[in-house]
């Protein structure tokens, strides 16, 4: 659906709202709505029980967001957390030098799509695109012309180059989206941390840093959690946490913010076994995100040419939001970097006696983090449709329905009496929908038409709408409706808790990951 939609339905149904709105908000913050919020909850339950519950091996912790100023040096985020910034004079406005590029190239691939599209038309079923991309002149031209232009913004990155950046820039006539001019300033570096001063003592001493990731409170915690718990490598500890990136350009809405939600796992493994490791961990955390329905062609790998200093090699899973293929998730193989970095400055020992090689050793580590904000903006991105069904009358509507998988939907029952000028069957529903909320989240509406209803539950995602009527008062049987199929069929009250539960069920969403 067109991203603009997207963005309207999450305001217009509670999802998501502008942060201080009422003061004309705040750039790339945002609030999760009554909608939002329960939505967002069931993601990270999701993710915490598929790593906790379904590992013996992984633990979880609550790491604060403060931390010792010497942790960030450590890591190198103080040295080495920037982003390469420009200026477009013309416009004042700023941007990210790398991202110009990036857009540069996905513009390049849009071009290769639609001369494949194009030629599909043209040669019917006969038509090879592999082949097609070798041999055909044009596509040839845009596919070699992006690999030039990644290899040189790979090495500039790696290089830490800002002069040969606005050489890319400048090379590739790159203008400014908003005035159109290429008057660019230099490329400058720009630390992305947030800092703050620690209240009784000022100066250099007192500064503090809201976090940038959630990954060091688990690698200064180590040592603490592997002797408390007793664990044996391999094992992993898992954090669900805010994290705070002072972005230079945050938009596309939730995809980007200044203020987001990280689920990050620490996997602690052997040196030497990272490759077995990674790839494990690869193919785990893709059949996540297909056990919720999303369609296999939307995700894919995408590796990293220019790997971050901590790392040895780096994936992102790529999910196509309505504005591209962009990362999800990243899985990367951090070698012994953050362990033995804190080691060496914090001078206290981070490691592990392994009883079967008999030897002390900083263990190497492979990670996946996912932002669970842009989960949420993925799962609403897929789950969002407007399709033609029947009406009451039998005649062909347009309806918007969130298709959520139902153990993520926020209400995952709505109660809805058929009349509301009638007592006994508001009454009635009243006693349904309180025996109901018991087990999972539902709601009760009897306002407007019947018709109206069901929509308003399709477009906040609701699996089941129960319907009290007359009948019911005479035989204690409901009408219940499946979202997805609209099939409708009675069932006895008694019948409702059990029906629910079993199609709702977090257990049944993660039971399927183990087959």
């Amino acid at each position: 659906m067109d991203f603009k939609k997207v963005v309207s339905h999450c305001k217009e149904y509670g999802f998501i709202f502008q942060s201080s709105e009422i003061y004309d908000g705040l750039a790339a913050v945002y609030d999760y709505g009554p909608y939002g919020v329960e939505l967002k909850n069931n993601i990270k339950e999701y993710w915490w029980k598929s790593m906790t519950q379904l590992h013996e091996n992984i633990v979880g912790i609550d790491a604060a967001i403060f931390m010792h100023p010497k942790t960030w040096k450590a890591s190198g985020h103080v040295d080495a957390f920037n982003d390469p910034m420009v200026d477009n004079k013309d416009s004042n406005k700023r941007y990210r030098a790398d991202v110009l590029i990036e857009e540069y190239m996905d513009k390049l691939d849009a071009k290769v799509e639609k001369e494949i599209k194009k030629a599909a038309k043209r040669f019917g079923d006969s038509f090879d695109p592999v082949m097609y991309k070798e041999t055909n002149p044009r596509v040839k031209g845009y596919l070699d012309k992006k690999q030039e232009v990644g290899s040189r913004l790979a090495k500039a990155m790696t290089d830490s180059d800002m002069p040969e950046l606005k050489k890319i820039i400048e090379d590739l006539e790159i203008a400014c989206p908003v005035s159109g001019s290429r008057n660019w300033t230099d490329v400058r570096q720009f630390n992305l941390m947030f800092n703050t001063q620690l209240g009784n003592i000022a100066g250099e001493e007192g500064k503090l840093y809201l976090r940038p990731e959630t990954a060091q409170g688990i690698f200064v915690n180590f040592l603490n959690v592997q002797k408390t718990t007793r664990q044996k490598l391999p094992f992993g500890i898992a954090q669900i946490g805010k994290a705070f990136r002072n972005e230079i350009v945050a938009r596309q809405f939730i995809f980007r913010m200044r203020e987001f939600e990280q689920m990050e796992m620490q996997y602690f493994i052997a040196p030497g076994t990272q490759t077995e490791w990674y790839a494990f961990w690869k193919e785990m955390r893709l059949k996540w995100h297909k056990a919720l329905g999303t369609p296999e062609e939307n995700l894919r790998f995408h590796d990293h040419e220019n790997l971050a200093h901590y790392a040895d090699a780096a994936v992102d899973i790529q999910f196509n939001f309505p504005f591209g293929f962009k990362e999800l998730e990243g899985i990367h193989s951090r070698t012994d970097f953050d362990l033995s970095q804190h080691q060496e400055l914090s001078g206290k020992k981070l490691q592990y006696f392994d009883p079967e090689r008999n030897e002390n050793y900083v263990p190497y580590v492979v990670e996946t983090s996912i932002g669970c904000d842009r989960m949420f903006l993925a799962a609403i991105s897929n789950s969002l449709q407007e399709e033609t069904v029947p009406d009451a009358e039998g005649k062909e509507s347009t309806r918007i329905v969130m298709k959520l998988h139902p153990a993520l939907a926020p209400i995952k029952a709505a109660v809805l009496p058929l009349l509301k000028n009638k007592e006994e069957l508001t009454s009635k529903a009243k006693e349904v929908y309180k025996k109901l909320s018991l087990h999972f989240p539902c709601q009760y509406d009897e306002k407007d038409a019947i018709g109206r209803r069901y929509r308003r539950q399709d477009a906040i995602g609701t699996p089941y709408c129960i319907t009290i009527d007359f009948e019911t008062l005479d035989d204690d049987t409901v009408t219940i409706r499946d979202r997805d199929s609209l099939e409708q069929k009675r069932v006895k009250i008694d019948e409702l808790v059990s029906i629910v539960s079993k199609n709702v069920s977090m257990s049944e969403l993660l039971e399927s990951l183990l087959q």
